[in-house]
């Protein structure tokens, strides 16, 4: 469900040079390096950038532009194997309504949690610009093995397992949340759900190239996993916007592709879009362009979010 709020016309007159002048503006928060260019998603090539070098070797940042059509991407690359590095995922207090989570912009919870990076995840109504209201979260949410929201049958999700057998004693995958049943979901250590699977061991789903020509464009939010489960993949493409129109999801599997992935997951996206990383300079915001009731650089009131945080052990002290 969305709740669609009147913008005042003097307000929305007032705004629409603000647009423009954001149209095209993209914000790198302590980050150089290139912007890769290509011609089409199936040519982008990533160059990846190392961020957060000083505190961490497991995180590297990508910067994208394509001409056709017109899209701008921003990604970051995580090394499951690293353990300086921890997941972290918003459930809500455990008083909390079973299925419902305090909403958070995706900046909020970055800072909440001492995040290095952040992305949103879960499907949610209703949907506000605000924090601290009540959203119910569409599908699964899994926070340090304890199972905020159950699994939507409907829905695929991004999970994360132990494995003994790597150096930080986890691994991911992209599973149908319809197989994450009893044994299967008490093995979770964490987890957030989106919407389907755009990319199955480096292969777009049949649904997609059937409907290849005649999907929405949007704003897309996205994991991605190597085929091994051991690389994560956080994608944020803009829309609605003149220098990005927004992808549809086959381009957003073919994107994740080209980025390194085998496995694809569609998060919630629209106005929930925002990929948010923290700098060297312990500055918060989103590299992309978030567009919340048509306003760039307005962050929505998300539900369920995807973090990168430092391990306990690697954290900074406060003074």
């Amino acid at each position: 469900m969305t709740i669609h709020n009147s913008i005042p016309i003097r307000t929305a007159l007032c705004l629409s040079t603000f647009v423009l002048l954001f149209s095209c503006r993209t914000f790198r928060p302590g980050l150089s390096g290139p912007v890769s260019e290509a011609a089409s998603p199936e040519e982008l090539k990533a160059q990846w950038t190392p961020f957060a070098e000083e505190l961490t070797p497991g995180l590297s940042f990508f910067a994208g532009r394509v001409k056709n059509p017109r899209l701008e991407l921003w990604a970051l690359r995580v090394d499951l194997d690293e353990p300086g590095l921890r997941i972290v995922v918003n459930g809500g207090p455990p008083e909390y309504q079973p299925g419902h989570v305090p909403s958070t912009t995706v900046s909020g919870f970055v800072k909440q949690y001492g995040c290095l990076a952040g992305i949103n995840a879960n499907p949610f109504s209703p949907v506000s610009g605000r924090e601290g209201e009540d959203r119910r979260v569409e599908g699964v949410a899994v926070s340090e093995g304890r199972v905020a929201v159950l699994p939507n049958p409907a829905f695929d999700a991004l999970v994360f397992l132990e494995n003994p057998g790597s150096a930080a004693g986890r691994q991911a995958a992209i599973v149908s949340q319809a197989d994450l049943e009893g044994e299967a979901l008490e093995k979770i250590q964490d987890a957030v759900g989106g919407f389907y699977i755009v990319l199955r061991q480096g292969v777009l789903p049949e649904r997609l190239v059937q409907q290849k020509g005649k999907q929405p464009r949007h704003p897309r939010s996205a994991a991605g996993l190597s085929s091994d489960g051991k690389i994560l993949y956080l994608l944020a493409v803009d829309g609605r916007r003149l220098g990005s129109v927004g992808a549809t999801e086959a381009e957003l599997g073919i994107i994740l592709r080209q980025l390194g992935a085998a496995w694809g997951l569609n998060f919630d996206g629209g106005g929930s879009t925002a990929l948010v990383l923290k700098d060297t300079r312990g500055r918060i915001k989103a590299v992309n362009t978030p567009i919340h009731r048509h306003i760039p650089g307005w962050e929505r009131g998300v539900a369920v979010c995807l973090g990168i945080a430092l391990a306990p052990s690697r954290e900074e002290r406060p003074d």
